[in-house]
Order: structure tokens, then sequence, then C-alpha cells
């Protein structure tokens, strides 16, 4: 005991090597100068004030009012509703290309897109880039990081870029990102890039909002993507392979052969457009101007037989439906008897008491 108590009074010891020295004094999470002071948050606008922003091509309004249509509020959507239908008419008439840019992982979606957008600015073109992040499964948060990878373009007065989180939507896309697209044509950019998380989740979804699809293949990834390839590629209106510079050169030539070669297997579109391969750099610039000139190609071919505009009503349509099946979700959650009655099931469910399918079938029955 007594070797213990000397040990204990060494360590007490001010000279005592084992003595601990207090920490560094942190500073406040909240900024001291803000005590007392109410928090301010951002207004929300009359529909006049945000239509007057978005003709004039204002970004910081533009910006917010894309805020408030991804906002879950349901006393945000009445006034999103508004903008959106006058955004509506505003872009009824405007001949404009909306592009669906999808790949495998680590293909260089950003890359390419910075390199290609710039191409497009240059050529007069004022571009809208909606980057869609994916969003984690267990914060449900994004990085919201594409902005940082497109240094040159994010400095362009021409570009405008909002990164969405895809907030566990499928396709990649996010919620709101048609309505997104309507706002930006409204405030004159007359081109929309699509970047979609990657292909496998459902590109319906990106085809559907899209006039034209481009799908980014790398040289030498084939055996491990037979399983999404086909259905994919059946959607493709160009395949671009990437990362055609340096020693991957030949690769890439290899590549776009083979996959021009299947593109000729599948059926004729519906637009008669006939789908192809090519190669391209976004270091080099080489490929850039062949990719500008077969949508250009395209866009001549489909608004002089009128698909372009048989494509937009089929996608109008098919919205509706998708704009039907979100409202009865929100509804559904929203209602006061499901909010009361939802986690006295939920815990039937988890323990085992109910099934899941009976569970939902009770739910729904004293919904109606």
């Amino acid at each position: 005991m007594d070797k213990q108590g000397d040990f204990f009074d060494d360590y007490t010891n001010d000279n005592s090597a084992l003595k601990v020295n207090d920490g560094v004094k942190q500073p406040p999470v909240i900024n001291p100068y803000l005590k007392g002071r109410p928090l301010r948050r951002p207004s929300i606008k009359s529909v006049d004030e945000y239509m007057e922003g978005i003709l004039a091509g204002d970004r910081t309004i533009l910006s917010q009012a894309i805020t408030l249509v991804e906002s879950l509020s349901p006393e945000h959507r009445k006034t999103a509703s508004e903008i959106i239908a006058r955004c509506q008419k505003e872009t009824a008439k405007k001949a404009t290309m909306r592009i669906g840019i999808t790949g495998v992982p680590g293909v260089g979606k950003s890359t390419f897109i910075e390199a290609f957008g710039s191409h497009i600015t240059s050529a007069g073109h004022k571009l809208a880039v909606l980057a869609i992040d994916p969003s984690s499964e267990r914060s449900k948060g994004s990085i919201l990081g594409d902005k940082t990878r497109m240094e040159t373009l994010v400095r362009d007065p021409k570009a405008f870029i909002r990164p969405s989180p895809s907030a566990g939507s499928l396709g990649g896309v996010a919620r709101r990102t048609r309505e997104t697209i309507l706002l930006c044509e409204a405030a004159g950019y007359d081109v929309t890039f699509i970047e979609t998380v990657g292909v496998g989740q459902s590109e319906t979804a990106v085809h559907s909002m899209s006039d034209f699809f481009l799908l980014l293949m790398l040289s030498g990834a084939g055996d491990e993507l037979q399983g999404i390839k086909r259905g994919i590629m059946e959607m493709s209106d160009l395949i671009a392979i990437t990362k055609a510079d340096g020693s991957n050169v030949e690769k890439a030539k290899v590549a776009r052969g083979l996959y021009a070669s299947a593109l000729h297997l599948f059926p004729p579109t519906e637009s008669g457009w006939v789908p192809t391969a090519v190669t391209s750099s976004a270091v080099t610039k080489e490929g850039l101007d062949t990719i500008m000139e077969k949508i250009n190609e395209y866009f001549t071919l489909v608004r002089g037989n009128g698909y372009y505009r048989r494509k937009r009503a089929q996608q109008a349509r098919y919205w509706m439906y998708e704009s039907i099946n979100d409202a009865l979700k929100n509804r559904f959650y929203e209602d006061e008897t499901i909010v009361r009655l939802l986690p006295a099931y939920e815990q039937d469910v988890l323990s085992g008491k109910l099934d899941s399918f009976a569970a939902a079938e009770e739910l729904i029955a004293r919904y109606k």
C-alpha cells in the first residue's frame, strides 16, 4: 500500500514526468458575438421577385429559387409550383438542348464536362450544369464537390453549375432535377448538362428529362460491364470513349470500333438517328469538336422530323404521373392519422408481431 501511495504521490508531483498538463482551451462552437442576436433565416421572396431575377439571369436569385423548388417543406411548395408553372410558359417555345451525361465510375465525367462545357460556351452558348452527387445512405449527406473539380468552368460567366444531392432518388438524379432545368432555361441557359451519379441505378429517369443521351466509357472496361451495358447502350445517342490520350490512344480506337459495331446490332431508333461511338480526351481536347458536330446533327434531324417536340410531350406525360406519385406519397406521410399511428406499426413490425405487408395494408386502409 505504501509503495502504491508513493506512486500516486509521484504522479501528482509537479516535477513528475507523469504530470498531465491542461490542454489548449478550445474556442466556442457558437460565435460569441452572436449572443443575444436572433439568427436570420433567408427570407422567401414573392413569385414576382423570383421571376424577375430569373428572367434577368441573376444567378443568386436563380440559386435561391432552385433551393426553394428542392425544399421538402410543405410551406414552400405553393410558391415553388407557381415559379415552375411560370418558367414552363417562358421556356415552352425555346429551342433548348438538354443533354444527359452518364458513365461508369472513374470514367472522368466531371473532367469531361469541364472541358466540353468550356468548348460549348466558347461557341456562344450559355450552359447550365446540373451535377448530381450521391447521398450517403448512413448520414444522408453529400459532398457536393463538383464546383471544386470544375475550376475553369465555374469561373466562366456563361456557365452555371448547380450541384445537388441525389437524396436517394433512383437514376442518380435529384428529386427536382426536371423542374431545375425549366428554371435554368427561363434564365437564358440554352444548353443543359444533366450529370448522373453513374450507370446502374435507373437510366430511365435521366433519359426521361433529356433530349440527347451521351454515354462515357473507358477503353478496356468491357467484360465486367456486360450486365448493364445493353440497357444503357440502347438509350444512348452517342458513346464517347474518354481518356484517349498518351499511350491509351490505340486502346481507345479499338474500343470505339467495338462499341460502334455493337450499336449497329440494335433496332432502329424512333428518332431516325443512328447512334455511333467516338474517342475524346479532356486533356488534349481531341474529339470535342466531333462530339459537338454529332450533337448538332442530331438536333437538326429531330427538330426537322418533329421528334424533338414529340419526345418533349412524352416526357411531360411521364412526369405528370411521377408528380402524382410524389404528391400522394407526401400526403400519406403528412396525414395526421398516419403520423400518429406509424411509430406503433413500426414497432410491431420490428418486434415481429406484424409482417410488413399487413402493416402497410392496414396503414393505407386507415389513410383512406
